[in-house]
């Protein structure tokens, strides 16, 4: 059973009918003791980033994800919710993320370093490039996947980073550290890609059944 946590700031819906899609059983639940019970958990995001630290602040939230990812069973953070992985994030002036993967979030510049405007949010698709090898990209090619955000992801731990896409600058579209793992892009909405790389989530987290 795959978790998805509801925190007021989540596309529960496309990530649901995602996991439908696979036939793979979910919950999408606020409920810490239901979450915890899950085999893996999609800790989903859209907006800012300081709302939702705030809210999964006010409900207790943030602490159940950080004792989940003590457990060793799966979290998946997706877009927003990848984002929320990191320990900073420079966006309203900065703020606190759940620190669970080192490094902080910053805003695109909208310039490139030869004066170039471009947009922002970053809306679209671009390739993907692999950096180091993971099982949440098992059967996964370096295909072209979906991005919405104004904001990503600097970390100077190489092997957090598990594979990078191109926006002006090197884009950390996929990272990961034992059990936890992020999507920059929305997998759910990322066509034959984005669903392998579901498909590889939820397969870890059926591996880990019945192991404490």
């Amino acid at each position: 059973m795959i978790g998805i946590i509801d925190y007021g700031m989540g596309n529960l819906f496309s990530v649901s009918k995602a996991l439908e899609r696979l036939e793979v059983p979910y919950l999408i639940s606020d409920e810490p003791v239901a979450l915890m019970e899950a085999d893996g958990l999609i800790l989903p995001g859209v907006g800012a980033i300081k709302d939702a630290m705030e809210l999964l602040h006010r409900t207790g939230l943030s602490n159940t994800i950080i004792d989940f990812a003590a457990t060793g069973k799966p979290l998946l953070g997706i877009c927003l919710g990848m984002q929320l992985l990191f320990e900073e994030s420079e966006e309203n002036g900065g703020t606190r993320g759940l620190g669970l993967l080192p490094g902080y979030v910053k805003k695109f510049p909208g310039v490139t370093a030869e004066g170039i405007s471009y947009k922002v949010p970053h809306m679209g698709w671009n390739q993907l490039k692999f950096i180091n090898e993971s099982p949440i990209l098992k059967k996964v090619d370096e295909d072209f996947v979906y991005f919405v955000h104004s904001y990503y992801a600097v970390t100077e731990a190489a092997d957090v980073l598990i594979a990078s896409s191109q926006y002006d600058v090197d884009v950390p579209a996929v990272v990961g550290k034992e059990n936890i793992f992020g999507t920059q892009f929305h997998p759910e909405k990322s066509s034959k890609a984005g669903m392998r790389i579901l498909l590889n989530f939820t397969k870890m987290a059926e591996e880990r059944m019945g192991v404490s």
